[in-house]
């Protein structure tokens, strides 16, 4: 008989789809896998729902589970911010979870994985004697710092806002500066917010271990960080596994992929020659912003292809969306830019197949927000970086790949929430043809190999999920005990 590894991913696509990835290395392992999706927070998304319904067509090997819908809007009448609200509604669903987990044959449950932001559902396994672990979709860098935030703050009469650019020094951590921590996390203490998070981060490690999605050569210092006596001095942490990089393999459809325009524009393109700039699922600029990028990605002279999402603040978000036409994009560049440019570089509607356009030849460098499944992603490709961090964690990621992995360049100015076109020039170019371009491109390099080894027989990647299943086997004998 199969065992079954269930799943429960938080919302909101950015951890949806490593779990995908991590449900798929189960399957390859010979288990059967059940993912547990809640309907009302990933709605708080701009675009759940839809991922969703694409990675469950897409996955047909991997079982879907939506649990009962609670009325969310009891909730928000509330008042409560969004991420408290999502936070409230995931403790909510711990019943209907629990009610979901009692209904599998003990036998043959083999594990629960919960996400970063589920992990109030620890409890719930904890009852059932159930082996629970945690799997983190940020970096190990990020993880070790937000871990060893408690410590530094326990005492503290004020926020951390106050020191600015200090730098706060972590354990395997390049210094960080204090405002490129969450923002929540600078508030008072007894902040609602920062305690909210102080509790999720101490809690992502009281399960019996954590999956990283990493490679240990890429973050070796924080991951010794973590399975270290310093982190925490007041207790131990649980076993810290590496197995990633987790990350999609682009289109499966190689007709769809050949249709798609920025894929053929991009067979027409010098090797290495194209700066790819695109902020995710959710990045957004706002249209004075836009303006400036373009002013600099025209006067860098260098090949772009630039996925353009809805200026932010903007009340017509019909207007932008893929299919709109032509005259709009007009409207929200500087005049007469599409028409300079054509040839040179292609700007598109909201969405580009990312993992194909990083993997293409002609990709040089990528313009990115610093979520860490797009810079796994870039690494995978061998594709150097230029910072823009917009929100959450991404600027802590942006001082890692910067200044600790040697992956990626900044562009100034994010920290006030505007990058001069200047800036953009001066950066698109060292990347694409300066001296310190041909740096990062070579540390890249190195680095997709390492990715690639990790996660061959062998590998570091693979050796490290095969510890974790011999340790869940000798966990639930114990448990069976």
């Amino acid at each position: 008989m199969k065992q079954t590894v269930v799943l429960y991913p938080g919302a909101g696509v950015g951890h949806v789809r490593p779990m995908t990835e991590l449900a798929n290395v189960f399957l390859k392992h010979g288990y059967d896998v059940t993912m547990v999706l809640v309907e009302e927070p990933l709605k708080l998304s701009d675009s759940g729902t839809t991922v969703i319904e694409r990675t469950a067509a897409s996955n047909p090997s991997i079982s879907f589970h939506v649990l009962p819908s609670i009325h969310a809007q009891d909730f928000a009448a509330s008042g409560k911010h969004p991420f408290l609200l999502m936070l409230e509604l995931l403790h909510y669903y711990n019943e209907q979870f629990e009610a979901f987990l009692r209904a599998i044959d003990r036998k043959s449950l083999h594990s629960v994985v919960l996400d970063m932001f589920c992990i109030d559902a620890t409890d719930v396994c904890m009852n059932l004697g159930v082996p629970v672990y945690t799997f983190f979709a940020g970096s190990a860098s990020c993880l070790s710092a937000l871990t060893q935030l408690p410590t530094l703050i326990a005492g503290r009469q004020t926020g951390l806002k106050e020191l600015g650019d200090t730098p706060l020094d972590f354990v395997g951590v390049p210094p960080m500066p204090a405002s490129h921590l969450i923002k929540e996390l600078l508030e008072h203490p007894e902040d609602e917010m920062c305690k909210a998070m102080m509790n999720i981060w101490k809690r992502n490690t009281e399960t019996m271990g954590v999956l990283l999605n990493t490679f240990e050569s890429l973050e070796s210092r924080a991951v010794q960080s973590l399975r270290g006596p310093l982190c925490v001095p007041e207790r131990i942490l649980p076993p810290i596994y590496c197995v990633g990089p987790l990350v999609g393999k682009g289109a499966k459809d190689v007709e769809k992929v050949e249709r798609n325009e920025c894929l053929e524009w991009l067979d027409m393109q010098p090797d290495r020659s194209v700066v790819f700039f695109c902020l995710g699922s959710k990045g957004t600029l706002s249209t004075e912003q836009l303006k400036v990028m373009a002013i600099g990605f025209e006067r860098s002279g260098q090949r772009f292809l630039w996925s353009v999402r809805m200026p932010a603040g903007s009340d017509s978000p019909e207007k932008y969306l893929e299919g709109c036409p032509e005259p709009e994009l007009d409207a929200l560049l500087p005049q007469g830019f599409l028409q300079r440019t054509n040839g040179r570089g292609l700007v598109i509607k909201s969405w580009a197949p990312q993992m194909d356009v990083l993997g293409h030849r002609a990709t040089g460098a990528f313009v990115t927000h610093c979520g860490w499944n797009s810079v796994l992603e870039a690494i995978v490709a061998g594709v150097p970086m230029l910072c823009l961090p917009l929100e959450g964690e991404q600027r802590m990621n942006k001082v890692s790949m910067t200044e600790g992995m040697g992956v990626a360049v900044e562009l100034e100015g994010y920290m006030t929430g505007f990058v001069k076109a200047g800036e953009v020039e001066a950066k698109v170019r060292l990347v694409i043809e300066g001296e310190e371009g041909r740096h990062l491109r070579a540390r890249v390099a190195a680095l997709r190999e390492e990715a690639k080894a990790a996660l061959e027989e062998g590998g570091p990647s693979r050796v490290a999920f095969a510890h974790f299943l011999l340790d869940v086997d000798n966990l639930g004998k114990q448990l069976g005990d």
